[in-house]
């Protein structure tokens, strides 16, 4: 009983408890962090591209903040995972540029994709008056092995 009343106590009454119980409230939280933890893996995969591997790079961890231009091997446009026609590009980086504190786009372009196509997601960068592009390769770890990813120098 909530109330603390025992048959012998006659006329004595216990104050309630005042405790919380939070056994339920751990089994929860829990449950949360391992639905998160499962989760988020998915939500940055992004567009699926074969990157080209590189010697020369910079470790770079991708974040959420970061804006990415993605050409698949079809040559469609992605501007963070999200499909985008190839002459909108320079309006939706203003739009999506503009309230970010890093201006940095960078270009993730599967390794089969042309190089007109890169430079035409360039050419649409510049438009749009990002001066700062960085370049997503695979780090060439050994010998004919591929690794984590980086932002290519040059």
């Amino acid at each position: 009983m909530a109330m603390g009343l025992s048959p012998g106590s006659r006329g004595r009454h216990k104050p309630p408890m005042s405790e919380i119980n939070v056994t339920p409230l751990v089994d929860v939280m829990l449950v949360l962090l391992i639905i998160m933890m499962l989760v988020a893996p998915l939500l940055q995969q992004g567009v699926p591209v074969k990157l080209p591997i590189a010697s020369n790079y910079s470790d770079k961890p991708e974040t959420q903040e970061q804006t990415v231009v993605a050409i698949a091997a079809d040559k469609s446009f992605y501007l963070d995972a999200k499909y985008v026609l190839e002459h909108e590009l320079a309006m939706r980086i203003e739009d999506d540029i503009r309230t970010k504190v890093e201006k940095i786009v960078l270009i993730k372009a599967d390794e089969g994709v042309d190089y007109s196509a890169v430079m035409a997601a360039m050419d649409q960068l510049r438009q749009a008056g990002i001066e700062d592009i960085g370049l997503i390769t695979e780090r060439r770890n050994a010998p004919g092995a591929a690794g984590a990813p980086g932002v290519g120098g040059n």
